[in-house]
């Protein structure tokens, strides 16, 4: 399946993430995770592109768009999925690294019992009945920092796509602002910022929407709390890390506990 330029141009303009923007705690990722095969751009693009068209404040439905993306990991799980919603949302799905730890931040934040992760993720995590998280990304396009794709399309109509910087300059002003937007509107109670490598860059463009914001530097507490830039905007905590909320490398030494985290943030620590 070939990655067209009408549904990749729709996406890079339109694409921000999974969820409703009516929930209260939002991850913000670096950019959208996949990437390594056209296959599943072309097909996540492509029902977005069917999906969206009419909408353009429309964010995904996270379980209906990967009912139409195919698991193509080869291994052991090979047999066991056919879909990337049988991985993760099917009635024996694999826990994701990442959401487990937004799971519990959000429960310790709130002080609230960590459920079960498994039967969390498959019924309540990115929910649009009863929002509680929304998942967004900085930059839309599927990618891994280590490789850059998209440099062999042959689109003359997006020239950006020649390199990665060249691309990321393209779209952060309008991704930040758009955003933000909708953090003035809707006004969620914590935004999480992850995995960021440009964070003075993210901190002067917040400064044009809150000029009067001030951010603090807290250290990091290593297996426990991350180091972290924190502003209050209003009714909203903005948190900024370089951090992910996974190990790296599935090291233990990389890891935080991300449920006492969120109390911590609660607190006013």
């Amino acid at each position: 399946m070939l990655i067209e330029e009408k549904p990749l141009r729709y996406w890079i303009e339109n694409f921000y993430g999974y969820g409703a923007w009516q929930a209260p705690f939002w991850f913000i990722g670096y950019e959208e995770s996949g990437g390594d095969l056209p296959e599943e751009v072309a097909e996540k693009i492509n029902y977005f592109y069917r999906l969206a068209k009419p909408n353009p404040d429309l964010l995904c439905d996270i379980r209906a768009m990967y009912r139409e993306v195919a698991f193509r990991i080869d291994g052991p799980r090979a047999e066991r999925f056919a879909t990337l919603y049988d991985q993760r949302f099917g009635p024996h799905p694999t826990l994701h690294g990442s959401w487990k730890n937004m799971i519990a931040f959000t429960h310790g934040y709130e002080n609230q019992p960590l459920p079960d992760l498994v039967s969390y993720q498959q019924h309540d995590f990115l929910s649009l009945s009863a929002p509680k998280e929304l998942l967004l990304q900085l930059y839309p396009l599927p990618a891994h920092n280590h490789a850059w794709y998209y440099a062999w399309l042959d689109m003359p109509n997006l020239p950006f796509l020649k390199s990665r910087a060249r691309y990321e300059e393209h779209v952060f002003a309008s991704r930040m602002q758009t955003l933000f937007h909708h953090v003035g509107i809707h006004r969620p109670k914590v935004v999480l910022m992850y995995g960021m490598e440009n964070i003075n860059l993210i901190k002067e463009s917040v400064r044009t929407f809150y000029p009067s914001v001030k951010f603090k530097v807290a250290k990091a507490v290593k297996l426990q709390i991350p180091q972290h830039h924190r502003a209050d905007l209003g009714e909203t905590t903005l948190i900024i890390t370089t951090q992910i909320p996974a190990l790296r490398h599935n090291r233990v030494e990389s890891g935080f506990d991300w449920y006492a985290f969120g109390e911590q943030l609660k607190a006013g620590v």
